[in-house]
């Protein structure tokens, strides 16, 4: 049996939020909000970044099969450079939560920070996504949907190693921009090539 917890408002309709992109240099942040059925029970269900891509995978298809209602949330590069990284994930929440197609009567989300959604209440959880079903389920659609996406970007850019690294400051991926410049999905607000930031040339 899972060792994660169904609920931490008993009772009420909760929906687990967190996201996933918060450190890359490039991309959109992805944020997944989703509410699960009373008494629910997942025994593989865990934090995404202890799991298997196959089985990150795998649970996606068993977390949109068995949710009530789960929804996306994005926040593009463009609007990260404008708001900051924390703003733009707690917004990726919200967009999540407004596109649910059932209303929940609370929220619990991954992590310290977060900003009041409309009325409900809700709580702040740190690693959430190892101790909260519904944390756990949003974290592996968040990670498995923006995973999609950077694949998806890097058919485009394939000089960067997206395919690999997913936009996160590796080593190939910090080469590349020094060598390339950035491109219109990099946060140009982010130390791009780590410890000294140098003129980077745009690749539009």
């Amino acid at each position: 049996m899972s060792s994660l917890l169904p609920y931490y408002h008993p009772s009420m309709i909760e929906a687990g939020c967190d996201e996933a992109g918060r450190g890359c240099l490039a991309g959109s942040v992805y944020a997944a909000a989703v509410i699960l059925p009373p008494d629910y029970h997942n025994d593989l269900l865990n934090d995404s970044k202890q799991l298997t891509e196959k089985r990150r995978y795998a649970l996606r298809e068993e977390i949109q099969r068995d949710a009530i209602a789960w929804a996306l949330g994005i926040v593009t590069a463009e609007e990260i450079d404008n708001i900051n990284i924390l703003n733009a994930s707690i917004l990726a929440m919200h967009r999540a939560l407004d596109s649910l197609s059932l209303r929940p009567e609370a929220i619990i989300v991954d992590g310290n920070r977060f900003k009041p959604y409309h009325d409900l209440p809700y709580a702040t959880i740190v690693k959430g996504d190892g101790k909260y079903l519904s944390i756990a389920a949003a974290s592996i659609l968040a990670k498995t949907y923006r995973d999609d996406y950077m694949l998806q970007l890097a058919e485009e850019y394939p000089q960067y190693d997206w395919k690999g690294n997913k936009g996160y400051p590796t080593k190939k991926h910090r080469a590349a921009i020094k060598q390339y410049g950035v491109t219109p999905y990099h946060r140009h607000s982010f130390n791009l090539l780590g410890d000294t930031q140098l003129s980077i040339p745009f690749e539009f």
